[in-house]
C-alpha cells in the first residue's frame, strides 16, 4: 500500500510562487508515474501535471511554462515548482502515483490559496 504525504501548500499573492513536495512510503517510486491534480470548489478534479518513471512530463495547458514537476527518487519525493501563480490556481493539490494497469494511489491535499 503506497502512503502518499503532500506538503507546502499555503497563501501566495498572485504572481508569487510556491513549491509543493509529495513523499510516498514505498523505495520504488522509481518506477511509478506521478502526478500532481487539483481540484476547485464546484469544480471535477483536474490534471495539473504527471512525470513518468523516465522523466517524461506532461502538463495541463493552463500551466505550461509556469509550473514544473519533478522526481527524486532516492528521497521517494515529487515536486511541484509553482511559478506566477493566478487566482485561478486556487484549489487542493493531490499528489497521485499510478503503477501497472491499474494501480492508484492518492496524497489527502493540500490548499494553494492564491490572493488577488
Amino acid at each position: 500500500q503506497v502512503q502518499l504525504v503532500e506538503s507546502g501548500g499555503g497563501l501566495v499573492q498572485a504572481g508569487g510562487s510556491m513549491r509543493l513536495s509529495c513523499v510516498a512510503s514505498t523505495r520504488i517510486l522509481s518506477i511509478y508515474t506521478m502526478g500532481w491534480y487539483r481540484q476547485a470548489p464546484g469544480n471535477q478534479r483536474e490534471l495539473v501535471a504527471t512525470i513518468t518513471s523516465g522523466r517524461t512530463t506532461n502538463y495541463a495547458d493552463s500551466v505550461k511554462g509556469r509550473f514544473t514537476i519533478s522526481r527524486d527518487n532516492a528521497k521517494n519525493t515529487v515536486y511541484l515548482q509553482m511559478n506566477s501563480l493566478k487566482p485561478e490556481d486556487t484549489a487542493v493539490y493531490y499528489c497521485n502515483a499510478h503503477w501497472g494497469p491499474s494501480g492508484d494511489a492518492w496524497g489527502q491535499g493540500t490548499q494553494v490559496t492564491v490572493s488577488s
